[in-house]
This record gives C-alpha cells, structure tokens and sequence, in this order.
C-alpha cells in the first residue's frame, strides 16, 4: 500500500516527460535542443518536489520502444544521459538524493553502466529524496522478466508456484521496496501512459497536462497536485460519510 494515503502532498509522484520534439519544433530548432531543454527542467521539478517533501520522484526519460527512433536521436539520448550524471551526481549526493535508473542495462554502453553503477553505489545511503530514471524502461518487460526470474525460481524447485502472491511478485520489479506511485502526471497533451509502470499504477491517480514538458513549472507541478487534493482514494474501499459508493 502507498505511504501517506491521507496525505494532501503525495509521498511518490511519476512523470511521463513528453512534448520536448514539439517544443523544440514550435521554434524551428533540432529535437535535440527540446531533450537538452527537458534536461534542465528535469533539475527544476527535481529540486521543487524535494521542497514540496515529495519523497520518492520517477521519471520516464526513454523508453524500450525508443530504440526504433533516428539513430542519431537514439545515440543524442544516450549521450544526455552520461552528461546528466557526470553534470548533476555532486549536487544530487550533496543533496542527500539517491539516484536509481530502472530499465533494461544489457544495450547500454559499458561506459554508460559504469556511470549508473557508481551513481547508485555513492547515493544508495541517501534519504532525503530518491529520484528513479527510467531509461530503457518498458512495462511490459519490467513484468516479463520479472515473471522470468520466478519461473527460474520454481523449476529450480525454490519457489512453490502457489506461493506467488502480488507482494512476492511486486518483489522482484525494478521498483521493489518503492510505494506505488500516488500521483501520474503525463505532460504534452497525451492521455495514455505508453507502457510506463504497468504494475504499479494499478491505484495511482492521472493527470495529464497540456504543457509541453521543457515548459513545465513549479506552477504546473502545484496545479496537478492541487486537482491531487481534491481526489478520493478508496483503494477499494467505501467512503463511509457518504454511506456507499461504487
């Protein structure tokens, strides 16, 4: 069950990062230049949520089906990501920030693993706030390989298949010992989550935003979690003043 569920300021909040191609299309400029913008409002709304004590802070950066993009794009992302943590791992471990990246790592560079490794070992004592990258990150492969690694488990003769609860599968997710995300904002326009946490949404609230990503502020952030507040969360639960409810 998530942390803070009375709580008006969610404990974990996930954000689809989307709009940065348009953004950088409305200005005649390479979609290369809306990723560089989308990186600095990442360290905006990163040091925003910290005050606002959003605790736990995932962002979906690039996604398993990102690879079918222009290589050139493909290659600029990879790039943006190792400047990211060689630019900003000091202040986000001075900060007291914990940095994890969740996805697949096996076509990734061993240059840019190294750098994940040791961003995650130096921040892995840091509590203050966890940021989670999501970066060659798929729902839907999050879930196989997971299921994968129980079935190794239960041939191996480990595991008792019957034993294969939501928690214990929950267990063996990228985001293990992390609360479900409270609170999804989506920014750009979409209203779809495009194969983002597919497991861990089950009860998470929606926003979506017309804002276009590189554009994104602290006023946008406190919007979607003012329309936050005005939600009721039941997990499947009845709304006892009101006397029922679906």
């Amino acid at each position: 069950m998530p942390e803070r569920i009375d709580s008006d300021t969610p404990a974990h909040v996930a954000i689809i990062m989307d709009g940065n191609g348009r953004w950088a299309a409305q200005r005649g400029l390479p979609r290369s230049a809306g990723h560089r913008r989308g990186v600095e409002t990442v360290r905006h709304i990163t040091r925003e949520a910290r005050q606002l004590d959003i605790h736990y802070l995932t962002l979906f950066s690039f996604s398993s089906e990102n690879w079918q993009r222009p290589q050139h794009e493909v290659h600029f992302l990879l790039q943006l990501l190792e400047r990211f943590i060689e630019a900003d791992l000091a202040e986000l471990h001075t900060q007291d920030v914990r940095l994890r990246v969740l996805g697949r790592r096996a076509e990734l560079s061993p240059k840019l693993r190294r750098l994940i490794d040791h961003a995650e070992n130096l921040t892995a004592e840091n509590t203050s706030q966890q940021l989670q990258i999501a970066f060659n990150y798929g729902g839907r492969e999050e879930i196989a390989d997971a299921a994968a690694r129980l079935a190794v488990r239960a041939a191996a003769g480990t595991l008792d298949p019957k034993a294969i609860t939501p928690a214990v599968f929950a267990a063996e997710l990228l985001t293990a010992g992390v609360p479900e995300p409270d609170l999804l904002i989506r920014t750009g326009g979409e209203y779809r989550i495009s194969n983002f946490l597919l497991w861990q949404c089950a009860y998470t609230e929606f926003y979506f935003s017309d804002t276009l990503w590189p554009n994104f502020t602290r006023a946008d952030l406190d919007e979607a979690l003012a329309v936050y507040a005005k939600r009721e969360r039941r997990f499947g639960r009845v709304n006892t003043q009101e006397g029922g409810g679906a």
